[in-house]
């Protein structure tokens, strides 16, 4: 993935969270994605941190934005890879975060969200 790709990916997926537009976010993901973060750990009993599935991801998701009706994201920086994007961005409590998205064919096939501290 080029730089220009990486960036406008990352413009529409703030835009995406910021207007807590599920629909909108879950449209970028395979149906057999798996997600990884700390806060799925902690939200999502019997996970280790780990979400499969689309339907798993929504749900997850879902329950995020129920719990924090402000959040909202400010892209700090962006990288490409290989078939990757790392969107590292602000939450609304000021902490810094990551995502690293692995693409196949367009869509997210894995994803792993990383957490500075608060």
């Amino acid at each position: 993935m080029d730089l220009d790709r990486a960036h406008a990916f990352a413009e529409t997926w703030v835009a995406e969270w910021n207007a807590h537009d599920l629909d909108r976010i879950m449209r970028h993901y395979a149906d057999h994605v798996v997600f990884r973060s700390p806060i799925a750990a902690r939200l999502v009993e019997g996970s280790n941190g780990t979400i499969r599935g689309k339907d798993a991801l929504r749900a997850y998701w879902a329950e995020g934005l129920r719990r924090n009706p402000d959040l909202r994201f400010e892209v700090v920086g962006v990288y490409a890879g290989v078939d990757c994007v790392v969107v590292n961005f602000r939450r609304q409590t000021g902490a810094l975060a990551n995502e690293v998205l692995v693409f196949e064919d367009d869509l997210i096939v894995s994803g792993w969200g990383t957490h500075g501290p608060e």
